[in-house]
């Protein structure tokens, strides 16, 4: 079975910031995160959802664009409002939750988090 693709590309132009790309329904759903990555469970950071983007993005890198991780995401729980979700990366598997705040999104760092390997 052939599991959906994720991947971070981190930016330095015009702004350093992330995009987390998630694949659902064929597409590469997004969301600059300008802050990068949660570094821990109390601290959210700001994702603001963008464009979708095709699939063949995923392995896509510029001179001003590079993949900070990519793998595979597991969805785990889904409500009109967040999704939780893990992402099975090139060090290890991560549990976040993306919350809709009804104007931009907030991504969470889980406190539970899946057993390392």
């Amino acid at each position: 079975m052939r599991r959906p693709v994720f991947v971070l590309h981190e930016h330095r132009r015009p702004q350093p910031h992330f995009d987390l790309r998630l694949e659902e329904d064929g597409v590469l759903k997004s969301w600059a995160v300008p802050k990068g990555m949660p570094p821990d469970s109390g601290t959210d950071r700001l994702a603001v959802a963008v464009d979708d983007h095709a699939l063949g993005h995923a392995t896509y890198t510029d001179a001003d664009k590079d993949i900070a991780d990519t793998g595979w995401w597991e969805l785990e729980d889904r409500t009109q409002k967040r999704f939780v979700f893990v992402l099975h990366g090139r060090t290890g598997a991560r549990r976040y939750a993306l919350i809709d705040t009804g104007s931009d999104w907030l991504l969470h760092l889980t406190k539970d988090q899946p057993p390392t390997r």
